[in-house]
């Protein structure tokens, strides 16, 4: 949702002017930076024509006076190497719905309220976007996981020059500690350690600067033979090897029959096949060049046949 869409202003010499889009970052930062605050009467005026009369200008003169404090809020979580610009435009839809929600009358400023809401979004980005596989799904391990890289960052500046230099691993004692304070098991601090430190993997490479093809995970792991089409070609084979194959001989005379069973369907209990063309062709007293075109006949026919079916 782009915040240059939510405010009406009636001049371009107006302080609620359009700030510039999330695209040019710098540019925006800078003039959310530059756009006044409310006083507390401002802002509960504010807040009281928006829910009375649903002033959108009102609502708007809300949002834009706290944009900065999304700035500011996003700031703390550019150590998941999301973009910082997705990070405020999701604090940003945060910060709508608390100015959606927001009392005047409860005693509380918009900017204690708007944190949670601001706050929850961004949460909500990181854990859908951080990694392919979910890393949180409880409460505990959502809390276990953004209090994870700060709490490291605390046990790394209590420890020795020396000891933060050459350690990146949780210590028993540090894994004990943090399972207690944030009250979660010890194994669920291990295994949200290794989510976290693992890298990410890329399925598919993009060829090297040789021009060579790069090879990654995407070769060995797909699976042709479950491909859609893959699916149905086989079961459109074991049909017509099946039931297909069936309804074609069925259309043969005997003779014919006889002769595509001996040459192609028979298979000895010592892998050999049937008959030969000589064999048959004394077998029924003609020549192996009548046995011969009797075969490629009775195949022709199946062909048609077999077409049909499918």
């Amino acid at each position: 949702m782009n915040t240059a869409l939510i405010t009406r202003t009636p001049s371009a010499s107006s302080p609620w002017a359009l700030v510039p889009p999330l695209g040019h970052l710098d540019a925006y930062i800078s003039a959310v930076n530059r756009l006044p605050m409310l006083t507390l009467e401002e802002e509960q005026s504010c807040a009281r024509k928006l829910r009375s009369d649903n002033d959108l200008e009102a609502a708007g003169k809300l949002v834009m006076s706290h944009l900065r404090l999304v700035v500011s809020i996003s700031r703390q979580y550019l150590g998941y190497g999301l973009p910082h610009g997705d990070l405020i435009q999701e604090g940003n839809v945060g910060l709508m719905k608390a100015v959606k929600r927001f009392d005047p009358d409860q005693g509380v400023r918009l900017v204690s309220y708007a944190m949670h809401w601001i706050k929850a979004e961004i949460h909500e980005y990181i854990l859908k976007n951080w990694r392919m596989v979910k890393v949180a799904t409880t409460k505990a391990q959502r809390k276990l996981f953004f209090n994870l890289r700060s709490m490291k960052q605390g046990f790394k500046a209590d420890a020795t020059e020396d000891e933060a230099t050459h350690r990146d691993t949780l210590s028993e004692r540090e894994i004990t500690v943090m399972a207690r304070e944030l009250n979660v098991k010890r194994e669920e601090v291990i295994e949200m350690e290794t989510r976290m430190s693992g890298g990410d993997v890329v399925l598919d490479p993009t060829p090297g600067d040789d021009g060579e093809e790069a090879y990654g995970p995407i070769a060995y792991l797909t699976d042709a033979s479950q491909e859609p089409t893959a699916v149905l070609e086989a079961r459109r084979r074991e049909v017509l090897a099946s039931d297909g194959v069936a309804q074609a001989m069925a259309a043969l005379d005997d003779r014919s029959r006889r002769i595509v069973t001996e040459r192609w369907l028979k298979v000895n209990d010592d892998g050999s096949g049937g008959m030969t063309l000589h064999d048959l062709a004394a077998e029924y007293g003609v020549s192996a060049e009548r046995i011969r075109q009797i075969e490629v006949a009775a195949m022709k026919k199946m062909r048609k046949s077999l077409a049909e079916y499918a």
